[in-house]
């Protein structure tokens, strides 16, 4: 599954949502994480009320299931749950290293059921027909 962490410095989840200079995205299972890619945004991030600043950044994230952020807006929120991806807030800077360690620790024992719905997330629903065909 893929995770995004809104971070600064690349190193921590240090960013609110709407403000951040970069999204690092990586994949993530039980067994292994790895850095996808991060995403750059420019221009006056900080003005509030700015909507348009979200669109970007829906649009870089809309394949993960799960984004960590230091803060959020309401508006942002809704439209991350919208989106069908889980907003996780940081109460302070965590190191993106140790949330991954944390994160497949929960996935290798029994996740809460909304971590087993994210996992499902971007998984290709398979539908066998042969299984399915009976003779008449």
């Amino acid at each position: 599954m893929k995770v995004a962490f809104c971070t600064q410095d690349m190193k921590r989840v240090d960013a609110h949502f709407g403000w951040a200079k970069n999204i690092a995205i990586y994949d993530i299972s039980s067994d292994d994480s790895r850095f996808v890619e991060a995403i750059q945004f420019d221009g006056d991030l900080q003005e509030d009320g700015n909507e348009d600043k979200l669109a970007p950044k829906l649009e870089a994230i809309k394949d993960c299931a799960i984004l960590y952020v230091a803060a959020i807006g309401g508006s942002g929120a809704a439209r991350v749950v919208a989106s069908n991806i889980h907003p996780i807030k940081v109460q302070e800077p965590e190191v993106i290293d140790e949330i991954l360690v944390k994160l497949q620790g929960v996935l290798k024992g029994t996740p809460p059921p909304w971590l087993r719905k994210a996992v499902l997330k971007g998984q290709e629903k398979t539908f066998d027909f042969d299984e399915e065909v009976h003779d008449a």
